[in-house]
């Protein structure tokens, strides 16, 4: 049965987790100009829809991969579910509080602007760059703590279009007015309660 509650609460944490994930935001920051347009180098301009869909085609699929792991981890006894979410969680949190900042991909722009070129792109560069990635592990992570594959997917994937959609459609201009070391300390803050709950399920469980 689908749960409001658990998607909201797998939205927030993957947002969070994602907004300030250089891999994906800034790169979809660099090739996107203020009026939702791509622009190749020869100058012809590429819809933003295309990037979107190939970007949210690859999302789903990470998140389906991440669904199908942590459903594999509820077959264990739940004490052990716990402590495993409960030290992921927290291991998370120390990757978003001490990782460093890389510098900013160059992403080559496809020269056929085709609908299934452009979006082919997108596709590519997300199941490449975001694959085993903090946030993929984390959705699994959530999935075999409440044991809800279908509420949990919905609110991963949710979260991570509104990502896409952020970088496409004013991402940098967001990052003015939002530093992104406070959105990575909420969500560390986040993952660390989490945890906390996980852990504490596990010992009193």
């Amino acid at each position: 049965m689908f749960s409001f509650t658990v998607a909201a609460v797998v939205f927030g944490v993957i947002f969070l987790a994602e907004l300030p994930d250089k891999t994906a935001l800034a790169v979809l920051m660099l090739v996107t100009l203020p009026h939702s347009r791509l622009r190749s180098s020869g100058g012809t301009p590429i819809r933003a829809s295309y990037v979107f869909a190939g970007v949210a085609a690859a999302f789903l699929v990470h998140v389906a991969l991440a669904i199908a792991a942590g459903s594999v981890l509820t077959l264990l006894p739940h004490r052990v579910v716990q402590a495993v979410v409960g030290v992921l969680f927290l291991a998370g949190a120390a990757v978003l509080l001490f990782k460093k900042d890389d510098d900013e991909e160059e992403v080559k722009k496809p020269a056929d602007q085709s609908f299934w070129k452009v979006s082919g792109a997108g596709f590519m560069m997300i199941m490449v760059a975001e694959f085993g990635d903090l946030t993929q592990i984390m959705t699994a992570n959530l999935a075999a703590r409440y044991d809800d594959p279908v509420s949990v997917g919905v609110g991963a994937v949710l979260a991570l279009w509104a990502v896409a959609g952020l970088g496409i459609l004013g991402g940098r201009t967001l990052m003015k007015y939002v530093p992104l070391k406070l959105i990575t300390k909420v969500a560390a803050g986040v993952m660390a309660l989490l945890a906390a709950f996980s852990l504490y399920e596990a010992i009193g469980g």
